[in-house]
């Protein structure tokens, strides 16, 4: 299977990586926001510990220290976290590695590390987080995909699954979801929708 696959949930607890795994999701990020290192490290290795043996991949987002003494297997960085991490640790720990960009810069940046999929956003207007940064758009993933080449691109931010086939159609290899499960009336259906929904064989 590709990495990241498709459909590319993030979530913020061990209850919602444990409820997605087992429904099937083959690649699923844990974002939780402003722990001190030895939580970030408890949390890291239940993470790891709750996903044992599944077909899921689980991804740490931003706790790079925390990942590699966990035994992690994937790793995605924001622009801010980058700038303070050991990249060089993160790959002999054998690491992969997702960064978030915004803008032509933040590309630059991105790309002189060699990662193993590059994440643009937000696509859409999106109220997970205050953001820097106003919304891409579709032509601005098209751009990132002719630049990147091969590297697997990540789209995030407010994409819906009514929205996926355009921003699929853009260019976009994988889609990151976070509000469209989160809000949702009943998230493990629009889990099994998203999933019935990714493109067959690729």
């Amino acid at each position: 299977m590709p990495y990241p696959d498709r459909f590319y949930p993030v979530v913020d607890s061990i209850r919602s990586l444990i409820e997605l795994s087992n429904l099937g999701v083959g690649t699923i990020q844990l974002r939780v926001k402003d722990l001190e290192h030895e939580q970030a490290t408890a949390l890291a290795r239940e993470a790891v510990e709750s996903v044992a043996g599944t077909a899921t991949r689980l991804v740490i987002n931003d706790y790079w220290q925390a990942a590699i003494a966990a035994g992690a297997a994937h790793l995605h960085l924001g622009q801010e976290d980058l700038a303070t991490a050991d990249v060089a640790a993160i790959r002999r720990a054998g690491l992969t590695l997702g960064l978030s960009t915004h803008d032509e810069a933040e590309l630059e940046a991105a790309l002189a590390h060699k990662p193993d999929y590059i994440a643009l956003g937000p696509i859409y207007p999106t109220t997970v987080k205050t953001m820097r940064f106003g919304p891409q758009g579709l032509d601005r993933i098209t751009a990132w995909k002719k630049r990147i080449g091969a590297i697997p691109l990540v789209a995030i931010g407010g994409i819906t699954l009514e929205r996926a086939p355009a921003v699929y159609a853009a260019g976009a290899d994988s889609i990151a979801v976070v509000s469209d499960i989160a809000n949702a009336d009943d998230p493990e259906t629009r889990v099994r929708d998203w999933l019935a929904h990714e493109p067959a064989g690729e």
